[in-house]
């Protein structure tokens, strides 16, 4: 991989699947997009998914992609599927609550 790879900006859309809600799996994501200089967001499904949209250099995008599959101590992640999205990259990164 060359340094122009690395820097390339991608964003994908992540659904994870399995006990993800009332465990601080929004703000703990929140958490470690931001250490990584991610932007996007991850916010609660009603059918007890949590949705991730996250948008950076490829590298640091991929960590948290590998780290979807772990979350906060107290989730059970069960299956993230994660697909490449075309969108307008927002500001930051946020939990939103819906």
């Amino acid at each position: 991989m060359n340094d122009r790879d690395e820097k390339r900006i991608v964003c994908y859309r992540c659904y994870v699947s399995g006990r993800v809600q009332g465990v601080f799996y929004r703000a703990t994501t929140a958490r470690r997009a931001i250490e990584l200089g991610i932007r996007g967001w991850a916010k609660n499904l009603p059918d007890g998914r949590v949705e991730v949209l996250a948008c950076g250099e490829s590298e640091p995008v991929d960590t948290l992609r590998e780290w979807l599959w772990i979350g906060p101590s107290q989730a059970r992640v069960q299956k993230v599927d994660c697909e490449s999205v075309d969108v307008d990259i927002p500001d930051g990164f946020s939990p939103k609550l819906s």
